[in-house]
């Protein structure tokens, strides 16, 4: 059996979602959003999401983390930001000594939609469906339980065709 925490972070919202897989079936476990205030000093919007994370460790005990890998951003400044709130989300996975599994987000849509420029209502639906919720997750979590969907899928590898997933050695 495995849990599975996946993160969708931003540095006003991120997205939480666990899953559990017990050979091929999917279980959803629990969801929710880390929300910060939006006019909030970024430090201090990064301290929120690392608190949360920690939280949703703590209570679920997952024993793998899925994020997004970087992608290049059209606006620097924005990459740059979200990449701070996606080193919060690894710094507590490594203080928790979990390890990190990092998704293209094609692939991630790839896997939950067949299609891998889904748009997020899509992802929402094909989320709910798959994991039988009586309604759509906010997006936010929504796109963290498709990456944990995503890992359970290819956490054996991926085909070379979809050679999208870094993982760090340990």
């Amino acid at each position: 059996m495995t849990v599975v925490l996946g993160l969708d972070p931003g540095t006003v919202t991120t997205g939480w979602g666990v899953v559990m897989r017990d050979g091929s079936r999917l279980r959803h476990v629990d969801n929710g959003l880390i929300v910060g205030r939006s006019g909030a000093p970024l430090e201090d919007r990064l301290a929120r999401i690392f608190e949360g994370i920690e939280a949703v460790i703590a209570t679920h005990k997952p024993i793998v983390v899925a994020v997004e890998a970087v992608f290049s951003h059209k606006n620097a400044q924005s990459a740059l930001v979200l990449g701070h709130a996606r080193g919060v989300a690894l710094l507590a996975a490594a203080r928790r000594g979990l390890p990190v599994a990092s998704y293209a987000p094609a692939l991630v849509k790839k896997s939950v939609s067949g299609h891998g420029r889904a748009e997020k209502f899509q992802i929402q639906m094909m989320v709910k469906a798959m994991l039988g919720l009586p309604e759509p997750p906010a997006e936010d979590a929504a796109d963290a339980l498709a990456l944990c969907i995503c890992h359970c899928h290819h956490q054996n590898g991926v085909s070379l065709d979809d050679r999208a997933l870094t993982r760090p050695r340990r």
